[in-house]
């Protein structure tokens, strides 16, 4: 170790001497060329040191990004909004432009009217519609949708009439199912305690009908009734025998909890 030392401590000696014996050119000659070798690494360190500083004024502040995610998040809720409300319209003219081709086809003449009110107690029993006799709008006649039927008018005013829906009990319609030869009466059905609220029930068909589920139901338009032939009513859901007769439940075609526009048949075209 300490001859090492020695030999370090000669070494510097003799630099410092060779150093100290040349020219001033030489000398500068010497300090390019050691210059010249630190050059590259000089260079590179500047390089990094502004690509560090470029990258880091690029960065963004953490308030900064969460303003810019609470925009994005408030940016969002509106076009869902937007979208949603494009969404109402477009079904609302769908819903409309098909009730206008319903009346146009249709053989009836038909008032349309709006559901203005429904009684909480008798929900699936009676709604209010904005027509009345000054419409040309008189007791017993159908109410219904492009969908089917609705019920029929009973108590009419002026400008308002009560529609007793076909979910009513009292409510007796004469109806017929598509694809056999049975028909009978179809009423309201009272509520059970398994809830069958909104449905009805077709009697007095023959023991040996055997109705299959989804099966349509149709009015049968019996002579001096209210309801003429042809009018949806509803779709067979099940079917059991009974002692002297057949019964089928049917869920009607129009959903009568939401409904709100309707056609007054007021006439034949």
């Amino acid at each position: 170790m300490k001859r090492l030392n020695i030999i370090i401590v000669i070494v510097v000696l003799a630099g410092a001497v060779l150093l100290s014996t040349m020219g001033s050119q030489s000398m500068q000659d010497l300090q390019a060329s050691f210059l010249g070798l630190l050059s590259p690494f000089l260079k590179t360190g500047s390089a990094v040191q502004q690509q560090l500083g470029a990258v880091g004024s690029g960065l963004k502040s953490l308030d900064q990004l969460e303003a810019e995610n609470r925009d994005l998040v408030t940016e969002n809720r509106q076009l869902r909004a937007t979208n949603q409300i494009l969404r109402d319209i477009e079904a609302e003219n769908n819903k409309l432009r098909a009730a206008l081709e319903y009346r146009e086809r249709s053989v009836f003449k038909l008032l349309p009217a709006r559901v203005v009110s429904r009684d909480a107690s008798t929900w699936w029993n009676t709604i209010k519609i904005n027509r009345g006799f000054e419409d040309g709008v008189e007791a017993d006649q159908p109410v219904l949708t492009d969908a089917g039927l609705v019920g029929k008018t009973t108590t009419v005013s002026k400008n308002e009439a009560i529609v007793l829906l076909v979910t009513d009990e009292t409510c007796r319609v004469a109806a017929k199912v598509e694809g056999s030869r049975e028909q009978g009466i179809i009423s309201g059905l009272r509520v059970a305690p398994s809830g069958t609220a909104g449905q009805m029930q077709l009697n007095f068909l023959s023991k040996l009908a055997n109705l299959q589920p989804d099966q349509k139901v149709y009015t049968a338009g019996v002579s001096g009734g209210v309801f003429p032939s042809g009018i949806m009513v509803g779709t067979v859901k099940s079917f059991h025998a009974r002692a002297l007769d057949g019964q089928s439940i049917v869920e009607p075609a129009v959903d009568l909890s939401s409904v709100e526009d309707v056609f007054v048949v007021v006439g034949v075209k």
